[in-house]
């Protein structure tokens, strides 16, 4: 008799979900950014399902205000939006952005990152951002800190 392979189908209430912390202080943004996609969308997992489930883990990112980046960028680098009135086009430095709204760059470089499609925002769900260096989430046993990821300091400051 032979035995047929199966492909399991996940559902919600099987997925392990577990979780990272990375600390943001000193860090270049898209090269963190980087590293907490992949977690957010599962692609460490064997299980992973790219087209229909989200099974990627919790990520938690503090220090969120003390994020570098590189060259000019801090005074060049511009987020712009549109409000839906003529003429309403609006933009704001990376500088200002991260003075009004410290978690915002973090954000909008890892929802830029995620694929376009309907689960970003289920994965972004799963992301928890923090400006400083205290977060809620200090009572999980499972919280492991993520520090061996691929980082390089700023070369200008």
């Amino acid at each position: 008799e032979m035995a047929f392979l199966q492909t399991r189908i996940l559902t919600k209430h099987v997925v392990d979900r577990q979780w990272h912390l990375f600390d943001a202080k000193g860090k270049v943004l898209g090269r963190l950014a980087s590293c907490v996609v992949p977690l957010l969308m599962g692609k460490h997992k064997p299980n992973y399902q790219p087209e229909n489930k989200d099974v990627g883990d919790f990520v938690v990112v503090v220090n969120c205000e003390h994020i570098q980046v590189s060259g000019h960028k801090r005074t060049q680098k511009l987020y712009r939006w549109h409000t839906g009135y003529p003429g309403g086009l609006r933009q704001i430095t990376f500088d200002k952005l991260i003075e009004k709204k410290p978690v915002e760059p973090f954000k909008k470089a890892v929802e830029g990152m995620l694929p376009k499609n309907l689960l970003r925002d289920d994965r972004m769900a799963n992301l928890f951002l923090y400006a400083g260096p205290t977060h809620p989430h200090t009572q999980l046993p499972q919280l492991e800190e993520v520090l061996n990821f691929k980082e390089q300091t700023p070369k200008s400051t």
